[in-house]
């Protein structure tokens, strides 16, 4: 049983693990589990040069920022399981938890974040109930959403990035994707509001 479970290494996805991961060391945090899908084979990330990103030296490519991700999130937060090479093909709900089907295992959660693209070739059944075009994409290229309010499909499962209904930005999806894990660390905090930064230690 996990606490949460991303599903999608991407800009989104990882800029949730990373937050949550930083947010575990807090007193009402600390025990969580937290697992990531880091199945990337269809990011766009894996095509993506970025020059017009704040703190990216120009020339970064998408591709490197998915390897260092995953290795930034082992260093540094090694209680976040990594699950790689498996394609998430179901999520459901019962009892209030949710049941992660892959085409290998099966994962129970309390919490879901979904953070795959935004392209019409999303497959996770049980989801697509949620599927409607996507209000800030251009008609012709048929992309999707995973319909919500401010992130949260229904209770427990989030959207974050461009299935969220965000324009296919980095920066923005990065964005979506802490925003998403402060409002899991609120949740646990019982409600109240909560964001994790990390400052320069002053002699």
């Amino acid at each position: 049983m996990f606490d949460a479970v991303i599903i999608g290494a991407g800009a989104a996805g990882m800029s949730c693990a990373l937050v949550l991961g930083s947010g575990l060391q807090k007193p009402f945090a600390k025990g969580k589990k937290v697992a990531l899908f880091a199945h990337q084979k269809t990011s766009h990330l894996q095509t993506a040069l970025f020059n017009n990103v704040l703190g990216l030296k120009p020339g970064t490519t998408g591709e490197s920022i998915l390897e260092s991700g995953k290795t930034q999130l082992k260093t540094l937060y090694p209680a976040i399981e990594q699950i790689e090479n498996e394609k998430v093909l179901n999520v459901s709900k019962s009892n209030n938890n949710f049941t992660i089907t892959t085409n290998k295992n099966t994962y129970t959660s309390k919490i879901v974040v979904i953070a795959v693209g935004y392209t019409n070739l999303f497959t996770i059944e049980g989801l697509t109930k949620y599927i409607e075009a996507h209000p800030r994409a251009a008609t012709e290229k048929n992309r999707i959403w995973l319909k919500n309010t401010d992130h949260l499909v229904e209770e427990n499962l989030y959207v974050a990035g461009t299935l969220a209904g965000w324009r296919s930005q980095f920066a923005i999806a990065s964005g979506s994707g802490a925003h998403v894990a402060t409002d899991i660390l609120t949740l646990w905090n019982n409600g109240k509001h909560t964001k994790v930064h990390d400052k320069v230690n002053e002699a």
